[in-house]
């Protein structure tokens, strides 16, 4: 029992972490029905930027934390002005080729520039674990715990009370309607892609703390996607769920099967529930279903 405990609280760590991500998944199909496939590399960037602060700087690790959210809601600005604005009124396979395109090309220039090689952050929290009941809990844990649920919080405020979060939802549901009530639906992109960035390098920071930075973290940009799509595309509150979701499954699959099997159920486990859930349900746990009428 103290062992499922300690994956049960490890899984509900890393899906957490997913959520915030899966979040940015979620943003930016809702306003522009594209899926972007360089929300990993926009993780890599938040990870890289703090560490190099924290580690060769020696900033502080808030204030490190605070300048990696500042570029990244500005690289998710600049990229949506000089990439993808140019695709409005195109294909939406057009811009998705776009993102798989980006997300090489990110790649390339993030290996260039701080190479393969692992970067270990310095040790920002305390080592002592926390002991809660039977298990003990590191403290990185709880602390990314922490802060991965009061982002999910604010976010999910801020689009259900502030005024862009609201023009936001609207542009998602209908862009011309929107238009017509005098929103910018450009302005609102700018704003979608920013906070996509933003959620992802915090996801990145977080992660990054835990197991390190290296090009490989840019593979969670896969991992999430299952999680956008298990809990709805569409869905705020289902990107919450299925990452917690995923990140239990994956930590249950790792700790229980994989030893039996030799490796590998971790990272399959997720797509093999995500099929077997889009059978039965194909827009996700919490997806609304679209009617064409024609």
């Amino acid at each position: 029992m103290t062992f499922f405990l300690q994956l049960v609280v490890t899984g509900l760590v890393v899906g957490a972490v997913y959520a915030m991500v899966a979040l940015g998944f979620v943003l930016i199909y809702k306003s522009s029905d594209v899926i972007n496939f360089a929300q990993g590399e926009l993780l890599l960037v938040g990870a890289y930027t703090c560490w190099t602060l924290v580690a060769v700087y020696h900033v502080p690790f808030l204030l490190a934390m605070a300048v990696s959210i500042c570029v990244s809601l500005f690289l998710g600005i600049a990229i949506e002005r000089m990439v993808l604005r140019s695709f409005i009124n195109e294909p939406v396979i057009s811009v998705i080729m776009a993102t798989l395109g980006l997300s090489s090309a990110m790649r390339g220039i993030l290996q260039v520039i701080w190479s393969t090689d692992t970067k270990t952050f310095p040790e920002i929290f305390p080592s002592a674990p926390v002991i809660i009941g039977p298990i003990a809990v590191s403290r990185v844990y709880l602390y990314s715990l922490f802060i991965s649920l009061a982002m999910l919080v604010i976010f999910s405020l801020f689009f259900k009370y502030s005024n862009m979060g609201i023009a936001m939802r609207a542009t998602a549901d209908d862009q011309q309607a929107a238009l017509s009530m005098g929103i910018s639906v450009k302005v609102i992109f700018a704003a979608t892609w920013a906070i996509a960035a933003v959620v992802a390098g915090i996801g990145g920071i977080l992660l990054g703390n835990i197991n390190g930075v290296n090009p490989s973290l840019s593979h969670i940009g896969l991992t999430v996607l299952p999680v956008a799509i298990l809990g709805g595309l569409d869905s705020i509150p289902g990107a919450i769920l299925g990452g917690l979701f995923i990140g239990v499954l994956e930590s249950l699959s790792g700790g229980y099967l994989d030893p039996l099997l030799g490796g590998g159920v971790k990272e399959v486990a997720p797509f093999v529930v995500l099929v077997l859930i889009l059978m039965i349900r194909p827009y996700g746990l919490f997806g609304q279903e679209i009617i064409e009428r024609v």
